[in-house]
């Protein structure tokens, strides 16, 4: 049936919003009066609020705003107040940490630093304030904390890499600028600085952990929009009461990728692969420079990555030159029958013999050569 072939929502129900639970006394109210996105209806759900936010979810959008205003406005600040350049050149602007020389002064000039310090403070209150929200709507809700605990794991890679690990260097110029080609600059300086963080066993964990939980979300989406047509979206109901749709979809991951996975088991699977990216990428991060100063040498150490055969090239200074190619050579003997040149000039002088230039469209003189034999 081809229209269960599109990767859009071929059929769009509208029908009462849904407006949740009913919520325990102490909360605040919902906000807003629910709506429907046909945009949004193409790829998820359709319908937009109602929006809780409660006292930390207001304290998290306040502080944040805070923090995005100081860092934009010191961008703008930083090329004239020109709203055209603002925008032209947004993704090369940033907000830099202080200098080395301020090491953690926590009040240093706000020119010096000081605004940086003042955006990270908003920021990274306004995260956790955030991640508080997310860990008692879902206490409120009756359900599990794992979205929270796997925002724990994303708060731990930026505290480590604009907090934890500066402190521990006792600098905060070791933290990454606002901004975003500002902060790729400091990954690749980072990188280079301490011996490629390809050597990093950490970071590659990070890395396979990265590329395998977009490949299990991916495919975890794409096989359920395959059995959506034997109602697999339905996944609790298929956990506990399992139909065909996922029959069908434990086969196909048996077929294709070599192992079982349950409408319960993906989840799982998906899940701590996201988590662990970004644990494991924060450990890798936090021994750069506090417990490794040089990944490379560190890998070479340790057998891990192989190194460069310098058998065949010599790299380095020149050897020295054995006393026996050290003689002298023969002096030159200039040759009598050519005229020296003038003054040091490279031109022969012209009472120079040069050989008669032959008319033009004309064969050049014969030469004299040995005599032919007689017949």
């Amino acid at each position: 049936m081809p229209a269960y072939q599109n990767i859009f929502t071929p059929v769009q129900v509208r029908g009462p919003a849904e407006t949740g639970v009913a919520l325990k006394p102490g909360n605040m109210p919902r906000d807003g009066t629910p709506g429907f996105s046909r945009f949004l209806g193409w790829i998820g759900n359709a319908q937009i609020g109602p929006i809780y936010l409660g006292w930390t979810g207001t304290a998290s959008i306040l502080t944040g705003f805070i923090a995005i205003e100081i860092i934009g406005l010191n961008m703008w600040a930083s090329v004239g107040w020109d709203p055209i350049e603002f925008v032209r050149r947004l993704a090369w602007l940033g907000l830099e940490p202080p200098p080395p020389e301020q090491g953690l002064n926590f009040f240093p000039p706000l020119a010096q630093g000081g605004w940086w310090l003042m955006a990270g403070f908003f920021l990274t209150t306004s995260i956790i304030l955030w991640w508080v929200r997310t860990y008692t709507r879902a206490k409120a809700l009756g359900l599990g904390t794992h979205v929270a605990w796997a925002f724990a794991s994303a708060i731990w890679l930026y505290l480590v890499i604009g907090f934890i690990r500066p402190v521990l260097m006792g600098s905060w110029s070791e933290a990454p600028a606002f901004g975003i080609f500002p902060h790729l600059d400091w990954t690749g300086a980072f990188s280079i600085t301490y011996g490629n963080l390809f050597y990093n066993p950490f970071h590659c964990l990070s890395i396979a952990f990265l590329y395998g939980s977009a490949l299990l979300f991916a495919m975890h989406g794409a096989t359920i929009l395959a059995v959506s047509r034997y109602g697999g979206e339905r996944e609790l109901s298929q956990i506990t009461d399992r139909g065909t749709a996922s029959e069908r979809a434990a086969l196909f991951w048996r077929w294709t990728m070599g192992f079982n996975a349950s409408m319960e088991s993906i989840h799982r699977w998906a899940w701590w692969f996201a988590v662990l990216c970004t644990l494991t990428g924060g450990i890798g991060i936090l021994l750069t420079g506090t417990a490794v100063n040089n990944w490379y040498e560190w890998a070479l150490l340790h057998n891990f990555a192989p190194g460069y055969d310098v058998s065949s090239t010599y790299v380095g200074p020149p050897p020295p030159v054995p006393e026996s190619l050290l003689t002298p050579a023969p002096p030159l003997v200039p040759d009598a029958t050519i005229a020296p040149p003038v003054d040091g000039a490279l031109i022969p002088p012209a009472d120079a013999s040069v050989p008669p230039t032959p008319a033009e469209g004309t064969a050049p003189p014969a030469q004299p050569g040995p005599a032919m034999p007689e017949q």
